[in-house]
């Protein structure tokens, strides 16, 4: 085995340009997918993360997943007559029962519960009119199911309840508003209900989505004013162990009958973009380092054909099949593998380069930098696909030598 290395070192070693150009490519496409996937994860943990830590893992809302048929078609299921003019039935908004489904969910292990109620709203300060999602919520339990409260910026969660209509928004929106705390602006509701509130709170959570269109309010000021006296329209659910959100949401589904979404489907689309990002970032990536494997393959195949004369004398002194495979699988996993390891110097280097680069404009995530995700297992998934690629494109002219017959190469040459 040894002298199959000295012999493949020896023929890389000839052709150093051409081995250096081949190392280089595989090395610049381990150190692109190894920077790009820590741009892309970093993202998406952060948004992520930002998902778990603020909005509830469950939601159990007063709605059915597949809406009750009508009194009309229950009448004539057959659908014999025509029915023109009919008027649907309407059914009363809000989760029914909703005191003893709030005990029994409370009683689960691991689970904490917390009523809300969600509303449209318009607020006006002066000339300015925004509309937003009103959250009615009980500071103390939705503080157990919601980690909102380490995203205020000013005040608190209880301030809520220490002001008369106190009224706690995204600092986006109170910039959108021009108001500040300690501010009244007015909230009229859809059912034309009007109430002066004060901004007892700002918060920042870096999801452009709830910071300029959602504020927080006392459970019982948000009925009052979307005129629901006594309504909840969700049941928010917090898990200790996040992964059992989409398993306990079709339980509770079927167990309740309302409609209970866990926070990935509520995510749905923006974890469907991640997919198609990655599967974006892995073929690109994947491109380069084939690109590279391919001149390799150049390489391996003209050492075989400048070499066969060679090769036919390694044969003829004893040499079998097997050992001339590997004599040039050799060579090409040793270009990939020194491709690897520079690639992986390569692409620490490069994440520590970006993540020097300064915007001058704060993000949404509350930075001016990059968010990078440094993580061992893309560098392992990096090195392991470019060694595998290198391998592969030397296995057809390794191959193609170990068939060369010695004796009509000889006749050839003579």
């Amino acid at each position: 085995m040894r002298l199959l290395l000295d012999l493949a070192r020896g023929m890389l070693a000839r052709r150093r340009r051409q081995t250096l150009v081949s190392v280089l490519g595989v090395a610049l496409g381990v150190a692109f997918f190894i920077a790009t996937a820590a741009l892309m994860r970093g993202f998406q943990t952060y948004f992520i993360s930002q998902i778990i830590d603020v909005a509830p893992h469950v939601t159990i809302k007063d709605e059915m997943r597949d809406p009750p048929p009508q009194a009309a078609t229950l009448a004539h299921p057959e659908g014999a007559v025509a029915i023109a003019g009919v008027r649907p039935q309407d059914r009363v908004r809000g989760i029914r029962a909703a005191g003893d489904k709030l005990a029994m969910l409370e009683a689960m292990e691991g689970v904490a519960a917390a009523p809300v109620l969600t509303g449209q709203a318009l607020l006006r300060y002066g000339s300015r009119d925004v509309s937003v999602s009103i959250v009615g919520i009980d500071p103390a339990r939705h503080a157990r199911v919601s980690n909102i409260q380490k995203d205020m910026t000013q005040g608190r969660l209880d301030d809520l309840r220490a002001t008369a209509n106190g009224l706690v928004i995204g600092e986006a929106l109170a910039r959108r508003l021009g108001v500040g705390v300690g501010d009244t602006i007015a909230a009229i509701s859809p059912r034309g209900v009007a109430l002066s509130m004060k901004v007892v709170g700002l918060f920042r959570t870096g999801i452009q989505t709830l910071d300029q269109q959602q504020g927080y309010a006392l459970l019982k000021v948000n009925q009052v004013l979307q005129d629901r006296p006594n309504v909840v329209n969700q049941i928010q659910l917090r898990l200790r162990d996040v992964t059992r959100a989409e398993p306990l949401a079709r339980e509770i589904e079927a167990r309740f009958g309302d409609r209970t979404e866990s926070w990935e489907e509520q995510n749905q689309n923006f974890l469907t973009v991640f997919v198609i990002q990655n599967a974006v970032m892995y073929s690109v990536t994947g491109a380069i380092l084939l690109v590279a494997a391919f001149g390799i393959y150049n390489i391996i195949s003209t050492v075989v054909y400048e070499k066969t004369r060679d090769i036919a004398i390694l044969k003829s002194l004893g040499f079998t099949e097997r050992d001339i495979q590997l004599l040039f699988l050799v060579q090409g996993m040793v270009a990939g593998l020194l491709g690897a390891v520079l690639g992986c110097v390569l692409g620490a280097a490069m994440i520590e380069g970006l993540a020097q680069v300064r915007f001058g404009v704060e993000a949404p995530s509350g930075t001016d930098r990059f968010i990078l995700a440094r993580d061992w297992r893309v560098y392992v998934l990096a090195s392991a696909f470019a060694v595998l690629a290198a391998g592969t494109a030397a296995v057809i002219p390794a191959r193609r030598a170990s068939r060369l017959d010695p004796v009509q190469v000889v006749r050839g040459a003579a």
